[in-house]
């Protein structure tokens, strides 16, 4: 006969979990709920086994593959509504909080998503996104179908809506965070271009803006709160959160931690999410300064660098997929400190510095300074990233005098990949001589590192063939990287002194030395 210990049921009481939030966003024209979601669960389970929309797959649990691609879609600073391809394996769930979410289940039967005019022998129950890859025979064995659907979803709201049609260049692009292992590309990239062809439907985005509307204020009367999911508004709320939350964690795209989460089965009992705070989703430009706030989208946060910087295009779209660039932040990639995170060397290249704030008050440090170790910064309990302030150029960008910038990402698959090495160069002239040089590297050592030896080589002398040589030779010897996965030790030294050639001969004018150079029409 089972007996009850004594303080048995007190115990219970005490371990037993809290109620999570409740989860609400918009899909198909109606309001969601689902109650009791814990903090960690993915948007891509809440689909599948939540709602059993199966149409969304997972391939790789990591971002990479683009077969859990969905839109998400939510009002923007402008009042208009953002759309945006997303990768749903990674995204916490509790982050799509009053967005309406699209699957490729939803697209054809959204009654939101509506036909600009009726056309007779129209397909019955189809996008013209799926129409246009049924007739371009773009699905092979179908599983990464349901991602390349939503990422040209995406594509096709942004072009079509505006009477422009698709380049192939362009839905490259767009679907760089898609793959394809029946490597069944080119049927694809046909349907790309002969979606805008065919009989238009779009999102009528004042309708989706009004019931996004009316979601936020149910839940504003509701006044649910919930210790588990935190996402304060505002920088004020947020500070007093992570002050009283010290062991929480801090997400924003979860690109990083969602990796922890399907990848290292790690689990939070408490997460606070900086993505909702108003100041730190801005760009602004303060003076000679451009201020990005830690919250805003990689590819928003490049899109801003390379109004100044058009020469950093490229490499901003080799930064990752699409999805992971659309959902992953500035300050996100800086926070995480990965040694080969590709943001980083580029900042350091321009002198970037980083604030940091708390209830105490705020405290700026240029990049390189903030790392104190393998994934290790100085960042105290109660503080969060909230911006990163970047020096803009004086004058005109191809005036003399104005620094010669690149940034060069070397990984084994153009798009989509890690690198292996990334190194970002600032150098400025006066009268043939390097009057300023800044290199960042990624790659090399434990944390994002400033090239101090090989600048204080170069400051004040020639810019020249002998003067690269041996500042190349010290290049190599700086850093003592390690081998692994992505290259060998040597490799990774022998590429440093190769990328500072490159750059040389960029600089004298040398044209079509790498991959940048080329089109699809080039290679075809």
């Amino acid at each position: 006969m089972l007996r009850r210990m004594p303080g048995m049921t007190r115990l219970f009481t005490l371990t037993r979990m809290p109620s999570h939030k409740t989860l609400h966003f918009l899909r198909r024209g109606q309001p969601v709920s689902l109650s009791n979601v814990p903090p960690t669960r993915t948007l891509l389970e809440v689909l599948r086994e939540d709602l059993g929309c199966t149409g969304t797959k997972e391939g790789c649990g990591e971002g990479d593959c683009g077969a859990c691609t969905v839109v998400l879609g939510e009002a923007d600073a402008s009042g208009g509504l953002s759309l945006r391809a997303i990768n749903s394996c990674i995204r916490l769930a509790h982050s799509v909080e009053g967005m309406a979410v699209w699957t490729s289940e939803d697209i054809a039967a959204d009654p939101l998503v509506r036909a600009v005019a009726r056309h007779e022998g129209s397909p019955p129950g189809l996008h013209p996104v799926q129409e246009a890859l049924v007739q371009c025979h773009g699905s092979q064995c179908g599983f990464c179908t349901p991602g390349f659907v939503m990422s040209l979803f995406a594509l096709y709201e942004c072009q079509t809506r505006q009477g422009k049609a698709v380049s192939r260049e362009l839905a490259q692009r767009e679907l760089s965070g898609n793959l394809c292992r029946c490597t069944g590309y080119r049927p694809i990239l046909d349907a790309a271009q002969q979606m805008h062809a065919l009989p238009a439907m779009h999102v009528d985005r004042q309708a989706v803006l009004g019931k996004l509307g009316e979601m936020a204020q149910a839940r504003r009367e509701s006044a649910e709160d919930s210790a588990s999911y935190l996402a304060p508004g505002t920088l004020a709320e947020l500070l007093v959160a992570r002050a009283a939350h010290p062991q929480a964690q801090l997400v924003a795209g979860c690109t990083d931690v969602g990796l922890w989460i399907t990848k290292m089965h790690m689990d939070f009992e408490r997460v606070l999410d900086v993505s909702r705070t108003a100041e730190l989703r801005a760009v602004n430009r303060q003076g000679d300064t451009l201020v990005i706030g830690a919250a805003v989208p990689l590819e928003d946060a490049f899109q801003a660098l390379a109004q100044t910087w058009p020469q950093l295009s490229t490499f901003a779209s080799r930064f990752a997929g699409l999805p992971v660039r659309n959902s992953g932040t500035l300050g996100g990639n800086v926070a995480n400190g990965s040694p080969i995170g590709d943001s980083m060397p580029l900042l350091i290249a321009l002198g970037a510095r980083i604030v940091l704030a708390s209830q105490r008050g705020e405290r700026e440090l240029p990049v390189e300074d903030f790392y104190t170790g393998y994934r290790k910064n100085v960042l105290s309990p109660d503080e969060v990233l909230a911006f990163i302030r970047i020096p803009l150029p004086a004058g005109k960008a191809d005036a003399q005098g104005q620094p010669l910038l690149r940034a060069y990402k070397i990984s084994k698959r153009y798009d989509d990949d890690i690198s292996a090495v990334c190194l970002a160069i600032s150098l400025s002239l006066d009268q043939g001589r390097v009057a300023h040089v800044s290199i960042g590297a990624g790659g090399v050592a434990a944390t994002p590192v400033r090239a101090r030896l090989t600048e204080e080589l170069l400051i004040g002398q020639p810019w020249d063939a002998a003067t690269v040589k041996r500042a190349l030779r010290t290049l190599k010897d700086e850093f003592q990287p390690i081998s692994d996965m992505r290259a060998s030790a040597d490799y990774r030294q022998q590429v440093l002194g190769n990328l500072l050639q490159r750059f040389w001969l960029e600089s004298q004018g040398e044209q079509h030395i790498n991959l940048e150079s080329f089109g699809l029409e080039a290679i075809a």
